[in-house]
């Protein structure tokens, strides 16, 4: 891939893919559309909230999560990608996860959002760490931005409540929250088979964590990939657990 142009102006975020930018830029825009969705998600259940309270907290939150996306875009900015190109390659992400996931009630739209939204932000947590230390800094705190005081934020106290005081409500919603994360962990190996640099970073990010545990981990060819995906998927999984005890709900 040739070099960033000197002429000025915002660059197309899928021209940069293969170069030394590619992933930060990939993984910055994965984050910023994700979260974009997320707050869509958020902003349209705080409107039929069931009271007051609710739809504030869950308006708020949102605020908070549209806050974090910009961040992300400006992060994008910085290495003259403009907000919709660097968002664009994963334009449609998730449309098969929406279309196996339609809730049936309010609550299944919420909790929907908490483990859809959590995967998301897991996910890039995880590729962050397949990032050289001197790109992954500024990526870091955006993604990590509010967190892990938004793991137990009002979407989570809302269903945490919900269940408590109805256990026929908390098995329905154990129930559809399998039901969710397994579409969620399925879009995670087509999303690494879809963009190469991302199962580079997942791959980079496997290598770091073996360093960090004594293991030796070669490079991902055949097999090996496959074993890259495996590794990250149960890393997706222990978070999703750790998520749904917080809520009083069986993983």
């Amino acid at each position: 891939m040739s070099e960033q142009r000197s002429t000025p102006g915002p660059v197309d975020a899928t021209s940069r893919g293969g170069g030394a930018d590619g992933g930060p830029v990939a993984l910055t825009g994965l984050a910023a559309y994700l979260e974009l969705a997320a707050f869509g998600l958020l902003a349209g259940r705080s409107v039929d909230a069931p009271d007051l309270v609710t739809r504030q907290a869950l308006a708020s939150a949102a605020g908070r999560v549209l806050g974090r996306q910009e961040r992300l875009l400006a992060v994008a900015a910085t290495r003259g990608v403009d907000a919709t190109a660097a968002m664009t390659p994963f334009d449609g992400v998730l449309a098969d996860f929406d279309a196996r996931t339609e809730p049936d009630s309010w609550s299944e739209g919420l909790l929907k959002g908490v483990v859809g939204h959590g995967v998301a932000q897991d996910l890039c947590r995880e590729l962050t760490r397949g990032l050289p230390a001197d790109e992954a800094a500024e990526l870091r705190r955006a993604v990590d931005d509010g967190w892990p005081e938004e793991a137990d934020g009002p979407a989570t106290v809302v269903l945490a409540q919900a269940a408590e005081q109805d256990p026929v409500l908390a098995s329905r919603l154990a129930l559809w929250g399998r039901r969710v994360v397994g579409e969620a962990l399925g879009l995670v190996p087509a999303l690494l088979a879809a963009h190469p640099v991302l199962a580079g970073l997942a791959a980079a990010a496997r290598r770091a964590d073996a360093a960090e545990t004594g293991e030796t981990v070669g490079e991902p060819v055949g097999d090996e990939a496959a074993e890259v995906r495996s590794w990250l998927i149960s890393r997706l999984t222990a978070e999703h657990t750790r998520r749904m005890d917080r809520m009083g709900l069986a993983a």
